[in-house]
């Protein structure tokens, strides 16, 4: 059991203490309700943009990391279509030290010209880099668009274009802080060997002076059921052909996501999973093959992916993956439930060995709207059901609901 105290400040701030004397160690994690989905679809791969922007200087402090290293401590984030998370860990005896780093930048960032075209270049980069002279880069851009029609989940993390960061001017990254980086869109965990008043009287003392702010109302359309097949083919400078499928399935918070979830690690968790077995070892039509969620927190897709053996057509391992997904759940046992039911078990007991990964996952669930999701996954994911694992198969497999890929080598 992992225990927790929470408070809120009168700004909005959510602040949320994790004690563990075990450790000479604390984590502190700050994550924002806002991702790539809370952006203009004119203005993309702002949220990674900022993710880069707030490392730069704020207010006070010209850089970041440099006084969180000299206090032995190092710092990370990630941004997904959803929120932004900064992390840190460092020593216990250091803990004001990142309190008053994170309070610094969430006041105000250093909004110059010279640190926005600084980190524009590394995005723009990045983006290059990852998306366009990387092979299979731009399966994201494909797919997203064609499995969306309205929602922002239609475009990846990075953005639509780079053009879009580049023509970021100071005026639109201060709105965009203003808007999303305030104390009542955040919630601060501080984990680790800590005392729960010595937290609070720091965190009082960096944070109860930032203003709070007005967050915008999602401005985006909720997308509708899809109930006609889509198709898209593209052809590009990659080695092999590879097929993706996907899937619209429910939000986070929805009932099926657990049964969703475990539907992907019957596919393809595991040497001895469906997909790995029958496409990839007996009819050697892929090279590899793979199942999985997006996790996002609005309704979401699962999507199903191979890299196809040049001795198969595209068309070959579309009809064999397809047969696949529409007729394997008739077949699933209750052992073989219990087996992939022991390793998401598995898999979240060892999350919550590591401080930092506490401290993350308590910040998600209390974003989600309750942070006991960290003690109780485990239970919601054992009673699942093999009806339950039918249901959300019969309700998501269907030729109507399915986006297909095909991308070819040139």
């Amino acid at each position: 059991m992992i225990t927790y105290r929470k408070e809120t400040l009168d700004n909005g701030l959510k602040i949320i203490i994790h004690e563990d004397r075990s450790t000479p160690f604390i984590a502190v994690n700050t994550l924002y309700g806002v991702g790539s989905k809370n952006e203009d679809p004119g203005r993309t791969g702002f949220a990674h943009l900022f993710e880069h922007l707030m490392f730069g200087g704020s207010v006070n402090i010209p850089e970041f990391d440099t006084p969180l290293q000299k206090a032995g401590g190092d710092s990370n984030a990630f941004t997904n279509p959803d929120i932004t998370n900064y992390f840190n860990t460092l020593p216990a005896s250091n803990l004001e030290t990142a309190l008053w780093l994170e309070s610094d930048r969430m006041l105000q960032l250093d909004f110059s010209q010279e640190s926005l075209d600084v980190q524009k270049s590394v995005v723009i980069e990045e983006f290059k880099e990852n998306y366009i002279n990387q092979p299979y880069g731009n399966v994201w851009h494909h797919l997203l668009d064609l499995s969306y029609k309205k929602h922002p989940y239609r475009w990846p993390t990075i953005g639509l274009t780079p053009q879009h960061v580049k023509d970021a001017t100071l005026d639109d990254v201060k709105s965009f802080f203003y808007d999303h980086y305030r104390p009542n869109n955040a919630t601060l965990v501080v984990a680790g060997n800590v005392s729960f008043d010595k937290v609070m009287r720091l965190v009082d003392k960096w944070f109860a002076d930032i203003p709070s702010s007005d967050i915008p109302a999602p401005a985006y359309k909720h997308e509708e059921p899809q109930n006609e097949a889509r198709f898209k083919e593209v052809e590009e400078n990659v080695p092999i052909p590879a097929l993706y499928k996907t899937f619209h399935m429910g939000a986070r918070m929805d009932e099926e996501y657990y049964a969703s979830d475990l539907l992907t690690d019957l596919l393809s968790s595991g040497a001895s999973s469906r997909m790995n077995q029958e496409l990839v070892k007996e009819k050697k039509i892929f090279s590899s093959a793979n199942a999985y969620i997006s996790d996002s927190i609005d309704p979401g897709l699962i999507i199903a992916e191979g890299k196809i053996n040049p001795k198969f057509s595209i068309e070959e391992a579309d009809d064999a993956l397809s047969s696949l997904l529409y007729s394997f759940v008739d077949e699933v046992s209750d052992k073989e439930l219990d087996k992939v039911k022991n390793k998401v078990e598995s898999s979240i007991g060892f999350s919550k060995v590591e401080l930092l990964t506490r401290a993350m996952n308590i910040a998600y669930f209390d974003h989600l709207g309750d942070p006991e999701m960290i003690n109780n996954e485990e239970k919601l994911y054992r009673n699942v059901s093999i009806d339950d694992i039918r249901s959300a198969a019969k309700k998501i497999f269907r030729k109507d609901n399915c986006s297909t890929l095909y991308y070819k080598a040139k």
